[in-house]
């Protein structure tokens, strides 16, 4: 099987949790996935099958969107529900400061990310240092806040928010940051990611869908083709002799070709619509970035 799957990760299971077990009911080897969630966290983790694994750097990734839930007045050293409570302190905020303080995130800022997070230093992740109870100094990185809303105010201090970020953000951080603009800490109660990488919650599989599909023979019909999945960047179709040279990895001259943008990546299709590669337009040529080799006797066609 080749392309891509949305896949709905369920909660208590990490990433890789999650791959391990697509792996066991498929029996696939080759499986890459998007973008990391934590355990906790349910939603969106576009999972690439086959020779899409090789595509997975040209997704759409700036771009996410998640429902979070929170709640004010209690703080933990994973800034999560998950986490030891470090403290708890008196709220006063009512919904409408909580909406108010929230405005101010939109657009671009800094963010230190937490230490329970898979980022690297020194080849360490930052989460194993943090099991071992060892705290670093982490470097403010900029983040950017697209869209974001209170949905809903619940009892006992809880909120649900709406947030529409840039790659790099970290959602947990994000409300640890509220809480300490609100004078009494925030922890995140729970987590589900409704967009990523081109792909939404509203069609995607859920576990159990996956295995049934993959019972009747229909799984593969639910993957979408590589040259959809990177339907963002334009297509141009070359003749005959030019397919040979992309496939051989060749580049190609722009002043032979039409409809090419100035610079960027461009998908590349044979004369039959059978998807070749994907290339970059830089100066006068268009140069082979990824190959979409196919076995004989298959249709790639998107």
């Amino acid at each position: 099987m080749t392309g891509f799957l949305n896949f709905y990760k369920p909660a208590d299971v990490t990433s890789f949790g999650a791959l391990a077990r697509l792996r066991k009911i498929t029996g696939e080897k080759k499986i890459g996935h998007c973008g990391t969630l934590d355990p906790m966290a349910t939603g969106v983790l576009p999972v690439a099958f086959g020779r899409a694994a090789k595509f997975i750097e040209f997704l759409p990734d700036q771009t996410k969107e998640y429902i979070a839930s929170f709640r004010l007045g209690v703080c933990t050293d994973t800034l999560d529900s998950t986490g030891r409570v470090l403290q708890t302190r008196r709220v006063t905020a009512t919904a409408a400061e909580v909406r108010g303080v929230l405005m101010a995130f939109l657009g671009e800022s800094e963010q230190v990310p937490p230490m329970y997070s898979a980022l690297s230093q020194n080849g360490v992740r930052l989460y194993e240092l943090a099991r071992q109870g060892i705290e670093i100094e982490r470097q403010a990185r900029k983040i950017y806040i697209d869209e974001i809303e209170l949905l809903e105010a619940l009892p006992e201090d809880t909120y649900c928010i709406r947030v529409g970020c840039r790659k790099g953000t970290y959602i947990r951080s994000l409300i640890a940051d509220l809480g300490e603009k609100l004078g009494c800490g925030a922890m995140m109660t729970a987590l589900e990611r409704t967009a990523s990488n081109g792909f939404s919650a509203k069609n995607s599989l859920p576990l159990a869908e996956v295995e049934q599909a993959f019972s009747t023979g229909s799984l593969a019909d639910r993957l979408v083709p590589v040259c959809q999945a990177l339907a963002q960047y334009p297509g141009v179709t070359v003749t005959s002799a030019q397919a040979k040279r992309v496939q051989n990895g060749g580049s190609l001259s722009a002043d032979r070709l039409s409809a090419l943008p100035q610079t960027g990546y461009v998908r590349i299709f044979a004369p039959d619509g059978s998807f070749l590669a994907i290339g970059e337009k830089t100066g006068s040529e268009l140069r082979m970035k990824k190959l979409y080799a196919v076995p004989e006797k298959e249709e790639p066609g998107c």
